[in-house]
């Protein structure tokens, strides 16, 4: 029994469909649990986020809440998304973008007290970063050594 090219190409597209349909579902299963999604305080109050459960808690450290402990390598601040905030405690070396009213990503868990101990900081940068290089080039074309008449930027 000879089958004809009319349905040999019909089995192949449907073959291919298939595939592609499994290779798809097997990224997005792998992407699901790569994922690196994060609570601000709103939701981790709003969720009532398990204790103990390795979470990531996302927002802005709030201007003036950074306190150094004595032994050098803990910090406590606050976390803060302009409507709830949480104390955070980490024992370790922050990264240099870390800083009061910049954004921040701490992993760790949530404690009984609603407190959050942090095992790893993440700074955030905001959009406006530029690479130095760049920044630097930006300010040698935007000097003010134009003359009376020409433009910003014009040599």
């Amino acid at each position: 029994m000879a089958v004809k090219a009319k349905n040999q190409r019909l089995i192949l597209a449907l073959l291919a469909v298939v595939a592609i349909v499994g290779a798809a579902l097997l990224a997005m299963s792998a992407l699901k649990d790569e994922a690196s999604y994060f609570y601000t305080p709103s939701d981790a109050k709003r969720d009532h986020v398990e204790t103990g459960r390795a979470v990531r808690l996302g927002g802005m450290v709030k201007d003036g809440s950074i306190e150094r402990m004595g032994d050098g390598v803990t910090i406590r601040f606050v976390v803060t998304d302009n409507a709830e905030t949480v104390p955070v405690t980490f024992k370790g070396i922050v990264p240099d973008l870390f800083k009061e009213n910049s954004g921040v990503v701490a992993e760790g868990s949530f404690q009984p007290d609603g407190s959050f101990v942090a095992t790893n900081i993440l700074a955030k940068h905001d959009e406006r970063y530029m690479p130095p290089q760049i920044a630097g080039e930006m300010h040698k074309t935007e000097s003010l050594e134009a003359g009376p008449g020409k433009g910003k930027g014009t040599t």
